[in-house]
C-alpha cells in the first residue's frame, strides 16, 4: 500500500489554496495531507489545510529554523515548501533530511543570488540574459540623478526595493504636481517626484531602491520545474497583457528562463519574469519559490504542484510537455472558507496558541481569492 504524503506550507500566499487543491487532486491518486502555518488566524490557507497552526511571532531566522525542524518532526512532514525565512531554512537542508523531510526549495547559494535584485541583475547579465538599465539609490541626490538620466533617454522612471517580493513598494515617478486630480478615481502607483525627494531628505532612515525604466507589456512569467541535476523538467510562460492572460512556449521567453534556472541551480519550483524594454524581452524579477499563479497551469493539462512534490520525493517525472496550451483567460475573485472562530493576533510574549487539526470541507466565513476563468 502506498503511504500518504504529508506536505507543509508555511506562511504562504492566500492564492496557494489552489496549490493545495491541486495536491489533493493529483493524477497519481495519492493520499495527500496538508499542514499549514501562518501568522494570520484568518488566512484561508489555514482553513484549507488538514491541520493548521498559528506561527510564533518575533522569531529570528535561526529561531524559526528550530521551530520548523520541530514542526517537521512532530507532524511527520515529508515535503516542506518554505516561503518565510527560505534562505535560513535551505541552509539547514541536511538537518531536515535527517528528520525525514525533503525541502521543496533551491540550495542556499541559488537563493542568495536572487535575494538582492542588484546582485541578481549583475549575475544574470554575466550569463547572457538581458536586463533593463538600472540604478541603485540610497538617498535623494542619487534618486534625482537616476530619474533625470532615465528621462533624458525618453523613459518613465519607477522604483522598488532592492529586496522584496510581490510588487511591494513598487512606485512610478511623475513630475505632475499634486492636485485634486490625484484624489479622484482609484489610487494609483504614481508618486510625485518632489514629494519623494522631500520625504527622503527628511527621513533619518536609509533606503535601498532599484530605479529603472517603466517596462512595457506583455509581462511573461515563466514557471519552471527543475531537478537537483539542474535540468529543467517543465517550463511554461504565463502571458499577462492587461486583464487578458494566456500561455506561451516561445523560445524568446523560455530560453532565457532556462539559462537562469539551470545556470544558477534553481531547483524545484521557480518563476522568472520578463517584460519588454523597447523590442527586447528583459528580465524583471526571479522568484525562488512557487508563484502565486502557478495553479493556472492546470488550464494546460498539467498539475505542477504534484510534479514538484514527486520530484522532491525522488520520484522523477522526467521531462513534461503540456498536452495543450489553454485558451486565454482572466482572473476574478471568489469566496474561500475561513475558520469559524478567529483567533486574536498573538502578542510576542505569549505562548503560541495552536489551531487544532481540522478537516478541509467548507466552513462559515469566506475571503476573496483569485480564480482563473476563460475569456
Amino acid at each position: 500500500m502506498v503511504s500518504r504524503v504529508r506536505v507543509w506550507l508555511n506562511r504562504t500566499y492566500a492564492e496557494n489554496v489552489f496549490f493545495m487543491d491541486q495536491l489533493r487532486r493529483n493524477p497519481s491518486d495519492r493520499a495527500v495531507e496538508i499542514h499549514a502555518t501562518h501568522g494570520d488566524a484568518d488566512s484561508p490557507v489555514l482553513a484549507a489545510a488538514d491541520t493548521a497552526e498559528l506561527e510564533p511571532e518575533g522569531l529570528s531566522p535561526a529561531g524559526y529554523v528550530e521551530y520548523a525542524l520541530a514542526q517537521c518532526r512532530r507532524r511527520g512532514i515529508d515535503v516542506f515548501v518554505p516561503r518565510l525565512h527560505q534562505s535560513a531554512i535551505v541552509a539547514h537542508r541536511a538537518e531536515f533530511e535527517a528528520v525525514g523531510t525533503a525541502l521543496l526549495a533551491p540550495p542556499p547559494e541559488a537563493v542568495a543570488v536572487f535575494q538582492d535584485k542588484v546582485v541578481a541583475y549583475e549575475a544574470v547579465q554575466a550569463v547572457g540574459v538581458p536586463v533593463p538599465p538600472w540604478f541603485r539609490v540610497r538617498d535623494a541626490d542619487e534618486l534625482l540623478a537616476a530619474v533625470e538620466e532615465l528621462e533624458t533617454g525618453g523613459h518613465r522612471a519607477c522604483f522598488k526595493p532592492a529586496s522584496g517580493a510581490g510588487g511591494v513598494g513598487f512606485r512610478m515617478i511623475t513630475r505632475s504636481p499634486f492636485s485634486l486630480t490625484h484624489l479622484s478615481g482609484f489610487p494609483t502607483p504614481y508618486v510625485q517626484l518632489d514629494l519623494v525627494l522631500d520625504a527622503l531628505r527628511r527621513s533619518e532612515e536609509p533606503v535601498d531602491w532599484l530605479v529603472m525604466p517603466r517596462l512595457e507589456q506583455p509581462e511573461v512569467s515563466v514557471d519552471c520545474l527543475t531537478g537537483p541535476d539542474n535540468r529543467v523538467r517543465l517550463a511554461i510562460g504565463r502571458v499577462k497583457n492587461g486583464r487578458r492572460r494566456g500561455f506561451t512556449l516561445q523560445d524568446q521567453w523560455l530560453e532565457p528562463a532556462r539559462l537562469v534556472v539551470e545556470g544558477f541551480g534553481l531547483h524545484y519550483l521557480s518563476n522568472v519574469q520578463f517584460r519588454m524594454f523597447g523590442d527586447t524581452p528583459v528580465l524583471m524579477d526571479v522568484n525562488t519559490r512557487p508563484a502565486g499563479g502557478l495553479h493556472q497551469l492546470s488550464l494546460c493539462g498539467v498539475n505542477v504542484p504534484w510534479l514538484a512534490v514527486q520530484l522532491a520525493l525522488g520520484e522523477d517525472p522526467g521531462t513534461v510537455t503540456p498536452p495543450f496550451l489553454g485558451q486565454d483567460y482572466t482572473v476574478v475573485a471568489g469566496p474561500r472558507p475561513l475558520r469559524p472562530v478567529s483567533i486574536p493576533q498573538q502578542r510576542p510574549e505569549t505562548e503560541t496558541p495552536l489551531l487544532p487539526a481540522v478537516p478541509a470541507p467548507a466552513q462559515p466565513g469566506s475571503v476573496q481569492t483569485g480564480a482563473a476563468l476563460p475569456l
